[in-house]
């Protein structure tokens, strides 16, 4: 599997886990009703989620991560 198709893979799959909790917690918290749940759950997915990229380097292709909870990019491998 590619570095590119990884950063996808992880990118989806850390923005589905925090949609479908975001939704499940708006839903249950809050008075929100009809689309405004899952635009809501939406936007705090998409803020919330890491971000993946692949990078060709002069090393090799690379995948980096950043996320609003930690400090710089990280090195995946």
């Amino acid at each position: 599997m590619s570095k590119k198709t990884k950063a996808f893979v992880f990118q989806l799959i850390s923005f589905a886990l925090l949609f479908i909790v975001a939704k499940f917690a708006i839903e249950a918290y809050t008075n929100l009703s009809g689309y405004w749940i899952p635009i809501t759950a939406f936007v705090v997915g998409t803020i919330l989620a890491p971000q993946f990229q692949a990078v060709v380097t002069k090393d090799g292709e690379k995948l980096f991560m950043k996320w609003i909870f930690m400090k710089g990019v990280k090195e995946l491998k």
